[in-house]
């Protein structure tokens, strides 16, 4: 049997970089995970390029059922010292849009400096080990595996959730949780498309592939980004991003034109071309397929001098608040990301341990803590990856 410092479970974004930072204080450190390669979640983030985190990082980019939780941890490791780190490794990086940052090359880029600086902290990774039993049968915690039976003095799981189950994902953070008797906040799809049913659900399909900027709300909340028509529904980033915030049974609100005063440009074009027909106008102001299906949709028809004020009104509010009602999102298949988890009344938010098991911790998306779409869950895995690394 192995005696460690510490030992953590998962082999992803916050669990390697715990290590890292329990490595650099003398720890006897491993990091176990069940999958053929360590962290295939930052393989495949940004279009295989990882949106690694978000220059305007910070508290009120994040869901959790206490807000004020993740301040701490984002506070002492931000987004400005991992990109320190990042350049001490000469990785290319570019910001897009919103301040998300990219690697110009790889997000291979960002796994190989993680496992070196792992490596040079004296951790080690061992993959395809699959944990059969946790228990803490004394001060210490027994976990038996696929390739041995473990003991650590401190045991960080860093799990993740259930979201993309494809790549391996599970709840097993969750069970393990349970087990030692800490409340979970029940865990749900987010960063996820949204879909519909009926005539909205076709209306979406024979606009499929068919994209442009929006502002998508629900109750205060909205975001403006892109969105895009599917054949299940609607996504984009817009749509990703509200999904966090939907709640099941009740409408969202598009605004498919922000930032345009849609009724006075209508009134102009009746007085410049009045023989145009409503759908034509239409035509000017969104791509054509979606001018003619909402049209369609919305009943909007005449010729512009035949329609009165009244009349073009409703067709502008019908393009700016465009309410509609999903049945559901594509689940954890497509979701970026959980929303829930353990809960964080069971946590410290400066060390990440549960208050009442010492040296038990859980970080990263195990956690009831979900940014937003843009690198800002990445930032909460290092950001508390750190915080539990500077304690174990």
């Amino acid at each position: 049997m192995r005696d460690l410092d510490v030992l953590v479970l998962g082999g992803g974004a916050a669990g390697l970089m715990c290590a890292i930072e329990a490595g650099k204080r003398g720890r006897k450190v491993l990091v176990i995970d069940h999958a053929k390669r360590p962290a295939d979640k930052i393989r495949i983030s940004g279009g295989g390029r990882c949106n690694f985190t978000n220059l305007h990082a910070g508290p009120s980019n994040f869901l959790s059922q206490n807000p004020r939780f993740c301040v701490s941890a984002l506070k002492r490791y931000t987004q400005h010292d991992f990109l320190d780190l990042v350049e001490k490794h000469r990785i290319p990086w570019h910001e897009k849009t919103l301040g998300q940052l990219f690697c110009d090359r790889s997000a291979k880029d960002i796994i190989q400096m993680l496992l070196d600086e792992l490596e040079a902290a004296g951790g080690q990774l061992e993959l395809e080990t699959a944990i059969t039993a946790v228990s803490k049968p004394d001060d210490r915690y027994s976990v038996a595996t696929s390739k041995g039976p473990l003991r650590a003095r401190s045991l960080v799981v860093a799990t993740g959730g259930p979201s993309i189950p494809k790549m391996g994902a599970t709840g097993f953070g969750y069970d393990l949780a349970k087990q030692f008797g800490l409340n979970v906040v029940t865990p749900r799809a987010a960063l996820v498309p949204l879909t519909f049913s009926d005539a909205n659900k076709d209306l979406c399909g024979r606009l499929s592939g068919v994209s442009l900027d929006a502002i998508v709300s629900f109750g205060k909340t909205a975001f403006q980004e892109g969105l895009l028509f599917t054949h299940r529904g609607l996504s984009g980033p817009s749509i990703l991003q509200i999904s966090s915030y939907w709640q099941e049974g009740q409408p969202i609100a598009v605004n498919l034109l922000p930032g345009s005063d849609v009724l006075s440009t209508l009134k102009n074009a009746r007085q410049e071309t009045p023989k145009q027909d409503l759908k034509t106008a239409l035509g000017q102001l969104l791509p054509n397929r979606l001018a003619e299906e909402l049209a369609r949709a919305f009943q909007l028809t005449g010729r512009l001098a035949d329609l009165s004020d009244k009349a073009l009104q409703r067709a502008a509010d019908q393009l700016s608040r465009w309410q509609l009602t999903p049945v559901g999102t594509e689940g954890y298949r497509t979701a970026e990301v959980t929303l829930g988890g353990v809960d964080t009344k069971e946590l410290s938010s400066k060390t990440m341990e549960v208050t009442n098991v010492p040296g038990l911790y859980f970080i990263g998306e195990a956690v009831d803590v979900t940014g937003h779409l843009g690198g800002f869950n990445f930032q909460w895995a290092w950001s508390s990856g750190h915080a539990a690394g500077q304690v174990v």
